[in-house]
């Protein structure tokens, strides 16, 4: 399950590509480990100046796999969650992260942009954050990035109502750098990171961690998975992969909080 996740290194750049197009480039738990173990290995590789993430088929990513969630939900899981440790790597990285985006980016799909320091997105992206409708919280530390990057409001509409995000409104909104259209995606993100990875590595990094407190985003993203992993056990969590499974709307009056 692993080979969901391709690794290309070319030119100073590494390449990692959802490739689970016929799931939607759903993330398992496998394919979170071998992203966190290519975040971490690239800290200590300098022939690796710039990376670039992005998906194969006509979707970024759907997110976590559900099916995962809903094990996790019923205590049917007990392999240790590498998210975290993808979570945290993408957190603390020093090469500059470029994301290029199509279709749908879902949940970490979208708050893992929040850590890139050069987002892409093509014509036809969209962004969400369904945590809410799935009785979960938001992570990847998207609690205070999100909310600094296009103010509360708009967060909190985001978080709790999950709707999409469309592509031109994000970049409005800062979360993008630039949106293209879908045939020059990959070639834009690709120009983009030659040109980082052409730049003196050592001044990129440390503007990275002038902007970026990398000790204050683990804080918040430690807080954050540890109420994630108290909702997966709740009434509600339960219902609403329940629900999913069953392809019904779910009710969450009838569940205590």
């Amino acid at each position: 399950m692993t080979d969901y996740i391709k690794i290309e290194h070319r030119d100073h750049v590494l390449t990692l590509t959802f490739a689970r197009p016929d799931k939607k480039n759903a993330i398992t738990n496998a394919m979170y480990g071998k992203l966190a173990d290519a975040l971490i290995a690239a800290e200590t590789d300098n022939s690796i100046r710039v990376i670039v993430l992005r998906g194969e088929g006509d979707m970024f990513t759907a997110g976590n796999d559900v099916g995962e969630f809903a094990m996790m939900a019923s205590g049917a899981f007990n392999d240790e969650r590498h998210v975290s440790r993808f979570v945290e790597a993408i957190a603390r990285s020093t090469r500059p992260l470029v994301a290029a985006v199509q279709g749908r980016a879902v949940g970490i799909g979208t708050t893992m942009l929040l850590h890139c320091d050069f987002v892409v997105l093509g014509e036809d992206a969209m962004l969400s954050t369904p945590f809410v409708s799935l009785a979960l919280v938001p992570e990847a530390a998207s609690t205070l990035l999100m909310p600094l990057r296009i103010g509360y409001a708009r967060a909190y509409e985001m978080f709790a109502l999950g709707e999409a995000m469309s592509a031109p409104t994000a970049l409005q909104l800062g979360i993008a750098n630039r949106v293209v259209p879908l045939d020059r995606l990959h070639q834009e993100a690709a120009s983009v990171a030659a040109r980082l990875a052409k730049l003196p590595a050592g001044s990129l990094a440390a503007t990275k961690r002038l902007m970026r407190n990398a000790e204050t985003l683990a804080a918040q993203i430690g807080a954050e998975s540890q109420i994630f992993a108290e909702r997966l056990t709740t009434a509600e969590a339960r219902e609403a992969f329940t629900a999913f499974a069953e392809k019904r709307m779910p009710d969450f009056t009838k569940v205590a909080g």
